[in-house]
Formats: structure tokens, C-alpha cells, sequence
């Protein structure tokens, strides 16, 4: 007990002296600072460039005082910019937003044009860390401005920087290396030289992420100069953690480790040296009382005090608290055998019970894949009726009009297909089973055939809609075409649905081409209700709509933003918003496209080189339950000569096939009795020459191997295109005669 109590004398007077020696030092200092807030904010501004923010702190504290002495309203501007920077440096984001704030007030209110350039810049640079983009460029953008007047060339180095970092946020590292590249040569002064630093790594993160890897290790080896010469740790700590990332894409991971390891010493000495420290003093010295006087957290009185404390109750107090401890530990071990043997017994009762909800769960997702299955081929039947009737009236030679709608009909026919196709989806999503075609398309028709189907719900709501395609695209594509189009009808369709005698803008334009390859970003903006900052979170999820007023007034059922999300999402691609309440919305997206060269035939090119000759008179039974299906098949058969029967099942199929001579068959799937596989199974019993086709609604994506083997020939999905309808008819025919 006698050490201890040395011990403790000992400390009270090392306490004693530091603070002593504190106040001698701060009182020196005082004195050879010059009284000059200039000076101060300076020395401030280059301390936290330099990661010494208590330093800085002293100098703000001081400027902060004479200005508000002086009632400077400029000074009290420049000082709670400086302060801002400093709030930024510590990652206290919300204090940096406040400080340069109320630094733009009074400099709008006196005018001050040079210095609001700074404010602006340095917000616009809070506004991304924040990632509020829209307040970030539409700032910076007025501090780029400000300076064509000013002719402030560092300035407006450091404001391109900013538009930089801005870009590379949102994903745009080409166009975030333009304005690192038009703001280097404007940063010159010595004062500028830690944003020459910040400029290199940025420049040296958009080229790895364009997988540039020497080009940016050489905009790092620059930026690790500059932090070595200037000693700034800050920036030599980033740079070590953006070697680790570059060796880590080169494949060298020892190298990337050893960088790492130095990037996180630097880092944990700076919060270490620096950043507790000004935890501990911001309340102390940053907030002044309306007299300017610093408040002090640790008093004379409050030393003397700890000094007066009693070594016997320290004693007493340490003696009590041994034996509370092992008294403790004596319950706490008798306690944690109870509650082990009765958390085993919990554990054991858990797993029961999730065993029972996992076989529950799948039985419902077993079901609800039945039932997604039999509703989809229920909705395709009279679907196929729609598209049939609409291939027969566009062969009767329709008014340009009234071709004008048909068209527009057939794709609303398509695209209905496939969003019965994507309720599917929905239901694969969480299995991962959902595939994207890859197949060559028009993008420039398709997105105007979009245009053309949603033209008379835009008129009706009075609405005018803004087509730019940049003509430098190529014009055939390799992509999926028909969720291109169900994702652009959804977000084309929902800004007509929320906007009223507005205007909406579909917008599509390169970012980047290679030999191959084209990346396309697309816009879709409107200037109608817009979408609150509260529901902008939750707006992609299944199911949901800005509120329940929005339900009620526009209809819908939510599902649209959701499907969006999750196809762009299957393209690797993400949608993001823009929106305020009461501006209107942006959508924006980037998809990557393989520029296609069509080198083989399609349907529509074979079918004008079918001879039509070879199918006259042939005779074809065409197997179907539904009686429209039935006359349009039957229609579009006996418009090229041939002879058609028909046979309303299965039964009544093998029947007619027994007692009469065919020369393909058409064999629906899904029928009363027995279905068109059991019938084709029965009729290649007695027949295995005659051709059969399989014309049906069913989803092929797993079933293909199901028809081959049990003996079609070929199959149709229905809806069809007559193209590919009379292209497989006729391959048919030209194989049975050869084998013959």
C-alpha cells in the first residue's frame, strides 16, 4: 500500500507541472503571434492540410474571438469557413454543412463575391461527401462562374476538382478525368498544394477504375510526392491505401498488403495524435459565450479538489469492490450452468421449429410456382387469339391509320407476352433461374415502337414527350430487347401516369465505344409531382408507391420500380433518381451493348425465300382445345392453300390420325382429356414418319428436352410470329420428303 501511495503522489504533481507548463507555453505563443486574424486562418488553414488540428484549433479559436470583438461580420464569415474545413477534416459533416452556411448568409448579404466562391466550393465539396449531388453541382457550378469574374485561377482549380470527385461518385470516371485534367494547370501557389495532392489520387481512382493500372500508379507516385515534401500525412496515408488497391488488381497482394498495413499505421496515428485531442477541446474552445469568453472544462478548483481526496476511502473503496467481484464471479458461475442447460433445451425447441417453417416454406413456394405456371399459360391462350387476329388484319390491307394501330397493337401484344413472361420472373428472381436473352435488335425503333404505344396515354394527360437518341449509336444491338422495353415502358409510363400538361424526356447517348462494345446511359425526366426524400428510399421495393393518396388518385400496383430494379440488375447495371416534390423526377441507368453484326439468316429473311409452292394442298390437322385459336390457325393456313382439319383433343387427334392421311400435325399442349404429349406418344405407336409440332403456350425454358423425347419435331411457342410459323412448316416439309 505504501507504493501505491507514492505512486499516486506522484502522479498529482506530474498533472500538476504539465498544466503548468501548458499555460507558460499558450501564454509564449500568445505573444508571438501577431494580432492578425489573416495570419491565424492561414496558419489554421495550413495546420489541418498538414494533420495538425490542434494547432489548427488554437488559431481558429483565436481569429474567432478578435472577430467577434470587432463585430467583422467578414472575419466571422472567414472564420466559420476555416472552422468547416476543419469540421470536414474531422468527419463531422453536419457541423462543416452548418459553418459554411452561415458563412454564405453574411457574404450574400455583404455581397462578397471572391469569398462566396470559396464558401461554394468548399459546400459543393461537403455536398458530395454527403451525398446530396444535385446541392454539389448546382454550387459548384455557381463558385466556377463567380471565378470567370474574379479571375481566381486556384480557385478554379480547386472547384474542378471538386466536379471531379463529383463525377467519379457517380460513376462517370471519364468525364471526372476531364475536369481533373482542365484543373491541374490551375493550381499553382504553395497554398494550393494539398489540392494538387487530392487532384493526383482522384485522378489515380477514376483510372482504376477504368482498370488503367500504370496510368494510376503514376498520378499516385505524383500525390506521394507532394505529400512527402509538404509532410502531409493525410494525403500520404490515402495514397498507400490506393497502392494497396492498385497491386491488389495487379494480382500482387503481398505488395498490396504492405501498403495497406502502412496506410492503416498512418491512419491510426493521425486519430490517435489528433483527433481525441480536438474531441476533448471542440466543446471547450470552439463555442464562444456572447461575452467572447473561453469556456474552461478543467479548473484550478477542480485540480485541488482531486488533490484532496482521501487515501483511506480509496482503500476502503478498493477493499469493497474486490469482495463485490468475487462474489459476483461465485453467482455469476453457479448462474451460467442454469442458463446453459436452459439455452441448450431453447436451442433444441428453435431448430425444431425452423425445420418445420422451412418445410412449410417450401411446400408455399412449391405451390406458388403451380400455380405462377398455370395462370401464365391461362393468360397466353387468349393472347395468342389478340396477336393471331392482329397478323390477320394487318394482311387485309389496312388504311396507313388504321396500320398505324395495328402496328402498335402487335407490339402492345408482344410486350404483354412478356410481361406475363416476367411475372415468372418475379418468382425466379429469388431462385436465380431468371436468364437474358442476348438476340440483335434496333434499339432506335424499339424505344420508338415504346414511344408509339404509350403516344395516346401522353395526349390524354396532355403531355408531350422529347425523343433524343444520339445518332452516333450504332444501329443493331445485341441485348434482350423485349425487357429494354418493358423497363422503359414501366419508367415512361409511370412519368406520363404522375405528370399533367408537363413534358417528359427520353434521352439516350454514349459514354464510352470500343471495337465491340458500346455504353449507353439513359435518361427518362419529367416535370410532374415528383417523389418525396422520404419515400426515395423505399420507392424500388415490391409493392410500393409514394402514399396511399397516390394509390387512390393514379391506380397501379406498385410492381413497376421493382421489376425495373431487379432487371437492370440482372444487365449488371442499377437505376438511380433524381426528384424533389413538386419538380418532376430523373430516372438514369447505364447498359452495356455488344454491337452486333448480323451475319446469320433470321425468320423474317428466311421466310421470304420459303416456296410457298411446296405447301399448297398439303393437309394439316391442327390439334386445339379453344375455338378462336382454332379459326385463326385454320385462317392463316387456308390463306396459302393449304388444307386444313381440326381435332377439339387428344383423343379425337389419334382417332382421325388412324383413319386418315396427314402431312404434319399441329398439337396443342394443355387439353381435356389426355394432353398433346400423351397423344403424340400414342400416335408415334402406329405413325413414326408424320411431322409434329408442337403449337403451344406452355413455358419452354425447362421443357425442351420433355417435347424432343417424346417424339414432336419441332416447336412453336405461342404466341408466334408468322415468319417463324411458316419457316418451321416448311423445314418440316422439305425434311419429310427427304427422308421419304
Amino acid at each position: 500500500m505504501p507504493t501505491q501511495i507514492r505512486y499516486f503522489i506522484i502522479k498529482i504533481l506530474l498533472i500538476c507541472c504539465f498544466f503548468s507548463y501548458s499555460q507558460t507555453s499558450e501564454f509564449e505563443e500568445n505573444i508571438q503571434i501577431k494580432d492578425s486574424i489573416d495570419n491565424y486562418l492561414l496558419n489554421a488553414y495550413r495546420s489541418i492540410d498538414q494533420a495538425q488540428l490542434k494547432q489548427a484549433l488554437f488559431n481558429i479559436s483565436l481569429a474567432k474571438e478578435i472577430a467577434m470583438d470587432d463585430q467583422d461580420r467578414s472575419y466571422q464569415a472567414k472564420t466559420s469557413l476555416v472552422l468547416a474545413k476543419l469540421y470536414s477534416q474531422l468527419g463531422d459533416l453536419k457541423k462543416a454543412e452548418e459553418q459554411v452556411l452561415d458563412a454564405i448568409k453574411i457574404q450574400k448579404e455583404d455581397n462578397d463575391k471572391v469569398m462566396l466562391t470559396c464558401s461554394y466550393a468548399l459546400y459543393g465539396s461537403i455536398a458530395t461527401q454527403t451525398k446530396d449531388y444535385k446541392t454539389a453541382e448546382d454550387v459548384l457550378k455557381k463558385a466556377l462562374a463567380f471565378t470567370k469574374n474574379n479571375h481566381n485561377e486556384d480557385e478554379e482549380g480547386f472547384i474542378n476538382l471538386n466536379l471531379g470527385i463529383l463525377s467519379l461518385e457517380q460513376g462517370q470516371p471519364e468525364i471526372a478525368i476531364q475536369y481533373f485534367n482542365k484543373g491541374l494547370p490551375k493550381i499553382t501557389s504553395l497554398n494550393q498544394f494539398y489540392n494538387k495532392a487530392k487532384l493526383y489520387i482522384n485522378k489515380a481512382k477514376a483510372q482504376l477504375s477504368l482498370e488503367q493500372y500504370d496510368e494510376a500508379k503514376e498520378s499516385n507516385d505524383l500525390a506521394m510526392q507532394i505529400g512527402k515534401k509538404m509532410g502531409y500525412a493525410v494525403i500520404r496515408s490515402e495514397c498507400y491505401k490506393l497502392y494497396s488497391d492498385i497491386y491488389d488488381k495487379k494480382e500482387d497482394y503481398l505488395t498490396s498488403l504492405q501498403n495497406l498495413r502502412t496506410h492503416q499505421k498512418i491512419k491510426d496515428s493521425l486519430f490517435n495524435t489528433n483527433k481525441e485531442i480536438i474531441v476533448q477541446e471542440a466543446g471547450a474552445k470552439l463555442n464562444l459565450n456572447e461575452n467572447n469568453v473561453l469556456i474552461e472544462e478543467l479548473t484550478e478548483e477542480n485540480i485541488q479538489q482531486q488533490k484532496s481526496l482521501k487515501l483511506g476511502r480509496l482503500t476502503t473503496i478498493l477493499s469493497i469492490a474486490l469482495i463485490t467481484i468475487l462474489s459476483l464471479l461465485t453467482l455469476s458461475l453457479y448462474k451460467n450452468n442454469n442458463l446453459r442447460a436452459r439455452a441448450n433445451e431453447l436451442l433444441q425447441n428453435k431448430n425444431t421449429e425452423l425445420i418445420l417453417a422451412k418445410e412449410n416454406a417450401e411446400r408455399a413456394s412449391e405451390a406458388k410456382v403451380q400455380f405462377l405456371s398455370t395462370i401464365t399459360h391461362e393468360l397466353r391462350t387468349p393472347l395468342y387469339a389478340v396477336t393471331g387476329l392482329t397478323h390477320l388484319l394487318l394482311e387485309e390491307s389496312p388504311t396507313p391509320n388504321q396500320k398505324e394501330h395495328l402496328n402498335s397493337l402487335k407490339f402492345s401484344g408482344e410486350y404483354l407476352l412478356s410481361l406475363i413472361n416476367n411475372i415468372l420472373d418475379l418468382n425466379k428472381l429469388e431462385a436465380n433461374k431468371v436468364e437474358i436473352e442476348n438476340t440483335s435488335f434496333n434499339l432506335k425503333k424499339r424505344i420508338n415502337d415504346v414511344l408509339i404505344a404509350l403516344g395516346k396515354s401522353a395526349n390524354d394527360r396532355n403531355n408531350k414527350l422529347h425523343y433524343e437518341f444520339d445518332e452516333s449509336i450504332p444501329s443493331k444491338l445485341k441485348g434482350d430487347p423485349l425487357k429494354i422495353s418493358q423497363i422503359l415502358i414501366n419508367l415512361i409510363g409511370n412519368s406520363i401516369k404522375f405528370t399533367q400538361k408537363g413534358d417528359i424526356w427520353i434521352r439516350v447517348k454514349p459514354i464510352s465505344k470500343s471495337e465491340n462494345k458500346v455504353l449507353l446511359n439513359f435518361e427518362i425526366e419529367d416535370n410532374g409531382v415528383g417523389i418525396s426524400e422520404k419515400k426515395q428510399q423505399s420507392i424500388f421495393e415490391n409493392f410500393t408507391q409514394g402514399s396511399v393518396q397516390i394509390n387512390r388518385k393514379f391506380g397501379g400496383t406498385g410492381l413497376g420500380l421493382s421489376i425495373v430494379k431487379n432487371l437492370l440488375s440482372l444487365m449488371n447495371s442499377e437505376i438511380k433518381l433524381e426528384s424533389k416534390l413538386g419538380k418532376g423526377s430523373k430516372f438514369l441507368f447505364n447498359l452495356e451493348f455488344e454491337i452486333f453484326e448480323d451475319k446469320s439468316p433470321n425468320y423474317a429473311e428466311e421466310a421470304k425465300r420459303i416456296d410457298y409452292n411446296i405447301l399448297i394442298d398439303k393437309r394439316i390437322l391442327v390439334v386445339e382445345d379453344n375455338k378462336i385459336n382454332q379459326l385463326i390457325t385454320r385462317k392463316i393456313l387456308e390463306k396459302n392453300k393449304i388444307k386444313c382439319d381440326v381435332a377439339d383433343n387428344g383423343d379425337i387427334a389419334v382417332n382421325k390420325v388412324k383413319e386418315n392421311t396427314f402431312d404434319l400435325i399441329l398439337m396443342d399442349i394443355h387439353m381435356p382429356g389426355i394432353s398433346g404429349i400423351e397423344a403424340t406418344k400414342q400416335i408415334r405407336e402406329f405413325n413414326k414418319e408424320i411431322p409434329i409440332i408442337a403449337l403451344t403456350a406452355v413455358t419452354l425454358d425447362d421443357n425442351l428436352d420433355e417435347f424432343y423425347d417424346n417424339g414432336f419435331n419441332d416447336i412453336i411457342p405461342k404466341p408466334y410470329k408468322t415468319e417463324e410459323f411458316f419457316t418451321k412448316l416448311h423445314k418440316a416439309f422439305i425434311k419429310n420428303q427427304t427422308t421419304a
